[in-house]
């Protein structure tokens, strides 16, 4: 079904979650970590333009759009001005307070928040337990905001349950996990079900970071998962989910369709034929973690700086990779053809060596250092400094 036959769709709906702004990301360089901060912004162009080009009839944000219920002005402000860009009566946008985020006073939702009073009229935020909005003739949205970190209600089964004669379709909103998926968090825990007690057409969540549909043979719950990733080992983030309903068939399609700017991933190098393939891999969208697992000799070690480089980037060039981190704990220097390399030194530098050779191949504690050590005296010598 195409975002434009018209005839055949009652509702169109664009849900997403997960947005963190705000976020910090501090095991990356500073550079890398100010280019991953606005990457969760920039991101907020990609939703809505999907939005916009799918021409849907409401924007639903699931919780967790700020990473803190107090964030900074420079994440608010930018964001109330794309949404007030955005939004109008035919297409409005519902944003709901997630666990990371929550109702609470002074956090960014409250009525009092000049985040609140930035926003334009058609951008709702559900700041009451009984909030409810009429999408359509047709449709109706029920949601619940988080107003704490962690709760034990589970806030699906507490949105009002589907009257007897009611043909609505019924859209429900709420941040948490069910019970059944893969790692689940207990902080907003819901029932699998609750879509069906509780007769909803289709379950609009946030919390887990990956797109997820939980699809019984009833109606869907959804995650749209994180826009941007926020960590390595996230699948399937990067999404936003677009949902269609015909006029004659009340279960919905759902489209996820990617708008992240980066893919993150982590890669074990266990030799170098493998960091070697890396210079020929399309790395411009990638944020990449290398764990660099193996042994290398004083040469290859230049080669593995060289590549390194070549990814990363210099204050001159940009890298291959869009963003990268480098876990070298796990790489050992191979020392057994250090003899001739170092044979001549001073009787002291040469006794200084052996140390350091036989403390590396040792292994300890102390390994990773001496292994230093050497691979600098390597290079002192070979640059003939010695």
């Amino acid at each position: 079904m195409s975002a434009r036959q018209d005839d055949d769709v009652a509702l169109k709906l664009l849900h997403t979650a997960d947005w963190h702004l705000g976020r910090r990301f501090p095991q990356f360089s500073d550079d890398a970590a100010l280019e991953l901060s606005r990457a969760r912004m920039s991101v907020i162009d990609a939703i809505l333009g999907s939005a916009s080009h799918n021409e849907v009839d409401a924007v639903l944000c699931a919780g967790d759009l700020f990473d803190l219920p107090q964030p900074d002005e420079q994440w608010w402000r930018p964001l109330a001005d794309k949404l007030g860009r955005y939004a109008r009566a035919e297409h409005p946008v519902f944003l709901l307070p997630g666990n990371h985020d929550p109702l609470t006073p002074g956090s960014v939702y409250h009525p009092d928040h000049p985040f609140r009073h930035a926003l334009t009229e058609h951008v709702h935020v559900v700041d009451h337990d009984d909030f409810s909005f009429r999408l359509s003739p047709q449709a109706m949205l029920h949601a619940r905001p988080c107003r704490s970190r962690a709760e034990g209600l589970d806030l699906a089964m507490a949105l009002p349950q589907r009257e007897a004669d009611d043909t609505d379709i019924r859209v429900g909103m709420v941040h948490g996990s069910t019970f059944d998926m893969p790692d689940f968090q207990t902080n907003f825990p819901i029932a699998a079900d609750a879509a069906v007690k509780r007769g909803f057409d289709y379950l609009a969540i946030g919390d887990t970071h990956a797109y997820r549909v939980y699809d019984p043979p009833e109606q869907p719950t959804v995650y749209p998962g994180a826009p941007e990733p926020t960590t390595f080992g996230e699948r399937d983030a990067g999404h936003v989910a677009l949902v269609f309903f015909g006029r004659r068939r009340r279960r919905p399609l759902i489209r996820p369709e990617r708008v992240s700017r980066f893919t993150w991933e982590e890669r074990i190098i266990e030799d170098m034929p493998a960091l070697r393939r890396l210079r020929d891999e399309p790395l411009q969208r990638t944020v990449l973690r290398l764990v660099l697992r193996m042994r290398a000799g004083p040469a290859e070690h230049d080669e593995i700086d060289e590549i390194l480089r070549g990814l990363q980037g210099t204050a001159s060039n940009h890298g291959q990779a869009a963003v990268l981190n480098v876990d070298r704990c796990e790489l050992m220097l191979d020392a057994t053809d250090l003899g001739d390399v170092l044979d001549g030194l001073p009787p002291v530098l040469a006794d200084t060596a052996a140390r350091l050779r036989a403390q590396a191949e040792a292994g300890g504690e102390d390994a990773e250092v001496a292994q230093r050590a050497l691979y600098h005296l390597y290079r002192l010598v070979r640059s003939g400094g010695g």
